[in-house]
């Protein structure tokens, strides 16, 4: 499956972007499952999860409050909707994907997906 994540881009402390994955080809049994950043210089890190349904979601303990992800499984795509954005959000953005069931309730490993997207960056400005 490919994914690609669009949406990225420069803002201002406070404010808000919108990211989109959308996968393509033959998935079989995978989908996309959730967000990842990784810094300048840092390790990939879970931002974000959401079950198959889209019903149950799980998020990196940086972020609750400020993100939330979403899924249309019609368009095979997943969301992430970024608000009070930080200094410290700046980073390249991957979303994943895995052929396994996730329960949306636990952190994701990077080491434990299948599927990754090219990234979008995301600059946020003091």
């Amino acid at each position: 499956v490919q994914l690609q994540a669009s949406g990225g881009g420069l803002v201002q402390v406070g404010g808000s972007l919108r990211l989109s994955c959308a996968a393509s080809g033959r998935s079989g049994s995978s989908y996309p499952v959730g967000w990842f950043r990784q810094a300048p210089g840092k390790e990939r890190v879970f931002v974000a999860g959401i079950n198959r349904s889209g019903v149950r979601k799980y998020y990196g303990d940086s972020v609750k409050g400020r993100f939330s992800i979403s899924r249309d499984n019609a368009k095979n795509a997943l969301y992430l909707q970024m608000n009070s954005l930080e200094p410290e959000d700046t980073a390249v953005y991957y979303c994943a994907a895995v052929s396994r069931a996730y329960g949306g309730n636990h952190l994701l490993s990077p080491e434990g997906m299948d599927y990754w997207g090219k990234g979008t960056l995301v600059t946020v400005s003091s």
